[in-house]
């Protein structure tokens, strides 16, 4: 069901952007700065009455401090949000103290402005994204496998960083959203009993040339295994995982015995 909801959703995204002239032509539009004033506050909604959004400028920022905030501007009757995926939605109403508009699914999303002062304690004050680490700690897996007699131990380090992951995903209303993770940088090495054989540094950039640019640019590079010895040399499996989601790849790694690295995808029927 989700996988269905997403594609539902990218599809309505196409064909608004599609009905609306794209996303390159209404960069060279006019926008209504009229509008965009209007827009400027803490925005509820209607139904709970609960904060939804701060519009300061030519930003909105979401109550959800894992929200990145994200750039806007109103053309005719549409309001364009340039995100990690831009978005448009189409404007259904829009006074000083009211806004409703048409979510990715057709939902009419129902807002007006907040006049208590209170409502600026739903949002962090600095702005800034807390952004999800994926894990804590260093990870280390060890493997040992014999291969025509010889042992081999294989060892796999997990390791935290400070790359930036930002991952679209869909809020209850039908509004894309962006939240923001740390990728992992992943130390591979094989030894012959004491001897090191090989080592190296994993990043998901090492996939560009097998992997999609839309999707490697939303997901992490979560998990390594050792699979072994072949008489082609030293075979790993990575994971290329969506934060938070059971949706991944994976991509098989072959290190020949004279130190070059050959990748592509595995095989996921298998």
């Amino acid at each position: 069901m989700e996988d269905m909801r997403r594609a539902i959703l990218w599809i309505c995204f196409a064909l608004l952007l599609t009905a609306c002239g794209g996303g390159k032509e209404v960069q060279k539009q006019e926008e209504d700065l009229t509008a965009k004033e209007m827009l400027q506050g803490i925005w509820l909604d209607d139904n709970t009455d609960m904060p939804l959004m701060r519009i300061e400028g030519d930003t909105i920022y979401y109550v959800d401090p894992q929200n990145a905030p994200a750039a806007f501007k109103i053309v005719h009757d549409t309001i364009y949000i340039y995100g990690n995926t831009p978005t448009a939605y189409k404007i259904d109403a829009q006074t000083e103290y009211s806004f409703r508009f048409h979510s990715l699914v057709d939902d009419i999303i129902c807002m007006h402005k907040s006049e208590n002062p209170e409502d600026e304690l739903s949002f962090t004050s600095s702005h800034e994204v807390e952004v999800i680490p994926t894990i804590s700690e260093v990870i280390e897996k060890d493997s040992v496998v014999m291969y025509k007699g010889t042992r081999y131990r294989g060892y796999v380090y997990i390791n935290p960083s400070q790359m930036k992951v930002i991952k679209t995903s869909y809020s209850e209303e039908g509004m894309s959203v962006d939240n923001v993770y740390y990728d992992n940088v992943i130390h591979i090495c094989v030894y012959e009993g004491k001897r090191q054989l090989y080592g190296k540094d994993i990043t998901k950039k090492e996939f560009a040339d097998v992997v999609e640019e839309e999707w490697l640019r939303q997901v992490i590079l979560s998990d390594m295994d050792f699979m072994g010895v072949k008489e082609d040399g030293y075979h790993y499996q990575a994971v290329l995982r969506v934060p938070e989601s059971s949706v991944y790849n994976l991509i098989n790694i072959v290190i020949s015995f004279d130190g070059e690295m050959k990748i592509n995808k595995a095989d996921m029927s298998e």
